[in-house]
């Protein structure tokens, strides 16, 4: 029999029981009766039960989106008030400060379903906390919690003086929701005067424009990949494509690389990487184009092998299913043109970033590659994403990142 609580009540089918016995927290519109959400407020929270009246969990509701219920607990004894935020946000804390130890000046702090906050991204660049929020139920929410986040940071010594709303995403009118930007409001503080800040990462200095850079400003997940390929740097000529604000580039620079040309085909993003290495005192040894790769790669092969360490860290090639096919056959060109480029016993690092383009499908698209360019590839490393960005095995778009460091042989 059905637990009688104060919210409303839903029935979901056989194949939503499954799902959410699995441990995925999304039910979709078409696994719901409709005449079960006569009574449902779009942002309110709703319970879930079997077709046997099982209680299996409590979450957001809303009928704008495809995903029409985003669990937040499994638990019937749960209370969802302010503590039960802030307990929350705490094991998210806890949980960055140990598997990140002193690194969190710069980290993910909440990564969405993976640390139960359905929709909710929130990126800390030093004093500057840069949220995103993709959720009617987190964004009816935020009023208390991004106060209570900010008071758990800052009662643990951490200095926080803003946060910055990037809701400018399209994404958000699958929710119902406008796109926005701007300083949220913390009693007692005045926002800063700018929206660009300097944070430091793996002993290197990046200026980020947290209003207009990409996504909230700067990719962190990639922090440990970094470092693997300023390990193998040093004293090599360094092609990164794709390099956005030149994080890879900067890395193999200051790893002790001989020379490090950085290629996007943005010309505001490649402003920003030039900034970047004077702010580090490393623009003599790099070099910057605009310029589209895949057009770069293949002119590129006219001049034999003038770098031995390419790095390709492209932006996601899909972002649904329905276009996996023609990511894949980007990738692959990509690749096959950068190992056609190394010479023998030269480096590739290469990696993507869509949780679309499968590991298997990236592993078997590199195989494809390596045999239409005739080389054979040594696998130095396999790496993910870094651990504030975690991968929750239940929910498998938490598992996006997939990073690869080959010699060429």
């Amino acid at each position: 029999m059905k637990q009688k609580r104060e919210y409303a009540a839903l029935t979901v089918s056989k194949k939503a029981e499954n799902s959410v016995a699995g441990g995925h927290p999304w039910i979709y519109d078409s696994e719901i009766s409709g005449e079960d959400t006569a009574g449902c407020t779009d942002g309110a929270l709703v319970d879930v039960f079997g077709r046997n009246g099982k209680y299996l969990g409590t979450g957001f509701y809303n009928h704008h989106s495809k995903i029409r219920v985003r669990l937040i607990s499994r638990s019937a004894n749960d209370r969802f008030d302010e503590a039960f935020w802030e307990r929350r946000l705490r094991w998210a804390w806890e949980y960055r400060k140990t598997v990140m130890g002193r690194d969190t000046e710069c980290c993910r702090l909440i990564f969405g379903e993976a640390d139960q906050f359905p929709g909710l991204t929130v990126d800390r660049f030093g004093e500057i906390l840069v949220t995103q929020t993709l959720s009617l139920g987190i964004e009816q929410r935020k009023e208390l919690l991004f106060p209570l986040l900010v008071r758990i940071l800052r009662e643990d010594g951490q200095n926080i003086r803003a946060v910055y709303e990037r809701n400018d995403v399209a994404i958000r009118a699958h929710e119902g929701l406008a796109e926005n930007k701007g300083f949220f409001p913390l009693a007692g503080e005045t926002p800063p005067s700018s929206t660009v800040t300097v944070i430091t990462e793996n002993n290197i200095r990046y200026a980020v424009d947290f209003e207009n850079g990409q996504k909230t400003g700067f990719f962190l997940d990639q922090k440990y990949n970094r470092q693997a390929v300023a390990k193998l740097a040093r004293g090599r000529k360094v092609l990164d494509c794709f390099t956005h604000t030149g994080s890879f580039a900067l890395n193999a620079a200051h790893g002790g690389a001989e020379h490090v040309h950085a290629v996007d085909i943005s010309a505001d993003a490649v402003a920003m990487a030039r900034k970047n290495a004077e702010l580090n005192g490393l623009e003599r040894r790099m070099s910057f184009e605009t310029a589209n790769v895949f057009d770069l790669l293949p002119s590129l092969e006219k001049q034999g092998h003038p770098y031995d360490f390419i790095i390709l860290d492209p932006p996601a090639f899909t972002k649904s299913r329905r276009t996996v096919d023609s990511a894949m056959r980007g990738y692959k060109e990509i690749n096959l043109r950068a190992m056609k480029l190394l010479p023998r016993g030269g480096y590739l690092a290469t990696c993507s970033c869509s949780h679309f383009a499968a590991d298997e499908l990236f592993r078997n698209m590199l195989h494809s590659a390596a045999a239409d360019a005739g080389v054979s590839l040594r696998q130095i490393e396999a790496r993910q994403q870094a651990p504030d960005h975690p991968i929750l095995w239940n929910v498998p778009e938490t598992d996006y990142l997939k990073f690869y460091l080959f010699q060429i042989v």
